[in-house]
């Protein structure tokens, strides 16, 4: 009888790289002075929309992934533009995703796969991220991201102003326990089946001290405590093919968090479901949302737009040299022209909440 021993470790892994530690491309890549402050009056400012006394609407908007970072910086440029015409009214920030979660299989996001071709390249994904959200924050232009490896944040945080959690992960404790250390306001979406109580559960959950496995900014396997999350809040972006944007829903949203203890903040995400997954119905459903922002007492205070230089989507994967320049390759968003109309109807219409 033989006593070699029989592989019990490692038997599906093909490859093992060493990424380089959040403290090395942290100096390779360093947030300016300037940045930390504009992050840190981004965050309060949010905050206050929030849970304080700005009236103004927190707009996330931009493109559903960041896959070419030349484009990503051009839709940028315009949107500051936008972002500085009506901020007394809107307080603008720009999409900046650079992780897609899959049903199934398919494209990860820059930093999964920067170069579009499967080849996974990690260090160089990170770098391209922390370099993009440097570049953007150049514009004093805030940045929304959603963060789904757990490993993300230590490379990329500081540069973060507001962050979420999808509806594929609300449930999942180690995003909960991410999410109660992470530095930014941060919403939690509804489930994909449309269900709301996994999302309050998960604001109870990352308002609390947590202790989990994580990383060191040097790169070490650390347990991680934390002191809890105060400013996380809701998102309805519906789900099961049905929305969650109506009246109704929004009254028993509002009273599901109140129920729980939980101040009654919501955003709402004008895509996926509540669109029916067609971008061209986005404005529809935002100039509902902001009918019902400007009421009384409304807890509505932030949308979600998805937008990019050129609506749709298009077909990926597929040769680069194919591509359109400026538009998604993963779910489909509203053009340029369409956004500007929006975000410029909706300023109108708050001018009855000022």
């Amino acid at each position: 009888m033989s006593s070699t021993a029989r592989q019990v470790s490692d038997v599906n892994i093909l490859d093992s790289a060493v990424l380089p530690a959040p403290e090395y491309l942290c100096r390779e890549l360093p947030r300016s002075a300037e940045t930390a402050n504009f992050v840190a009056s981004a965050r309060e400012a949010i905050h206050k929309i929030l849970f304080g006394d700005d009236q103004r609407l927190l707009v996330i908007v931009g493109p559903c992934s960041i896959h070419d970072p030349e484009a990503g910086l051009e839709y940028a440029r315009k949107l500051v533009k936008l972002k500085e015409e009506l901020q007394d009214r809107l307080y603008i920030v720009m999409r900046v995703y650079f992780e897609k979660p899959r049903t199934t299989v398919g494209w990860k996001g820059l930093i999964m796969d920067p170069d579009l071709d499967g080849s996974c390249n990690l260090p160089k994904g990170l770098k391209t991220a922390r370099q993009f959200l440097n570049d953007v924050l150049s514009l004093n232009l805030a940045t929304a991201t959603e963060l789904l490896d757990p490993i993300t944040p230590q490379y990329i945080s500081d540069l973060i102003c507001w962050s979420a959690v999808g509806a594929r992960t609300t449930e999942s404790q180690t995003h909960r326990q991410m999410a109660s250390g992470l530095s930014m306001p941060l919403g939690f979406k509804n489930a994909t089946s449309g269900d709301t109580t996994v999302a309050i559960n998960a604001i109870r959950a990352a308002s609390q001290s947590q202790t989990f496995l994580g990383i060191s900014h040097q790169g070490l396997a650390s347990a991680l405590t934390t002191r809890g999350n105060p400013n996380c809040h809701l998102i309805l972006r519906g789900g099961n093919g049905l929305t969650n944007y109506d009246e109704k829903s929004i009254h028993s949203a509002t009273e599901a968090l109140q129920k729980n203890g939980l101040l009654p903040c919501i955003m709402v995400d004008c895509s996926h479901d509540n669109s029916g997954k067609d971008p061209n119905k986005q404005p529809d459903v935002m100039q509902s949302v902001t009918r019902q922002a400007v009421q009384p007492e409304s807890p509505i205070m932030g949308v979600m737009l998805e937008s990019n230089l050129i609506g749709g989507n298009q077909a990926f994967p597929r040769p680069l040299d194919e591509l359109t320049y400026g538009q998604s390759i993963t779910d489909g968003c509203v053009g340029w022209d369409a956004t500007e109309e929006t975000l410029r109807k909706t300023y109108a219409a708050l001018k009855e909440r000022f």
